[in-house]
């Protein structure tokens, strides 16, 4: 006799209720995918680094236009809350106290990958262009190379562009924001 295994789905509000009985620690670092609650990789001095860079880069380039998330989540649907390295989203004065974010907000989603590569490609890419996330880039910290996504669509990106240190990028909603690859490598 066979034994069907069925895979219990997670919402929201269940994954916050579990984090406020301390079921999952509040140090945990954990995110919820599709329902799942997945751990992420540990953070290393390499992808701190990017991420830093990153900050740098567009902090100062976006203030009053557009928020800088850094390593915080968004919400993408009743059953997905990621925690991307950074988020770009669509300036509020209240900066989404009042309600969460949509993922029509999301402008650019920024993953740092020094371990995590293989996941941000595979499981993450898939979930942001499914909810219609314009543009995503992965930073290889390992191999020095930018990936940029565009045109989501139910399946996955359409577009995916590999860029070196020596070409330069522009986010799609700040085309006049010009960033060396370079940079975000060090």
């Amino acid at each position: 006799m066979a034994i069907h295994h069925t895979h219990h789905r997670f919402t929201r509000d269940e994954y916050h209720r579990m984090a406020k009985a301390g079921i999952l620690h509040e140090d945990a670092r954990v995110e919820l995918i599709d329902g799942e609650i997945l751990e992420m990789s540990p953070i290393g001095r390499r992808h701190k680094a990017g991420v830093d860079r990153f900050t740098h880069i567009f902090s100062p380039s976006v203030q009053g236009v557009a928020i800088v998330r850094v390593q915080s989540s968004i919400v993408l649907s009743d059953g997905s809350e990621p925690e991307p390295d950074m988020a770009l989203l669509r300036f509020r004065a209240d900066f989404y106290a009042e309600s969460d974010e949509t993922p029509a907000d999301v402008l650019l989603i920024v993953e740092v990958a020094d371990t995590s590569e293989g996941y941000d490609r595979r499981t993450k890419a898939p979930l942001y262009a499914r909810h219609g996330i314009p543009e995503l880039w992965i930073a290889d910290v390992n191999r020095d190379r930018l990936t940029v996504y565009h045109e989501p669509t139910p399946h996955g990106y359409a577009t995916t562009q590999v860029l070196r240190p020596d070409e330069s990028v522009s986010p799609l909603a700040f085309p006049d924001l010009i960033v060396p690859v370079r940079s975000i490598f060090g």
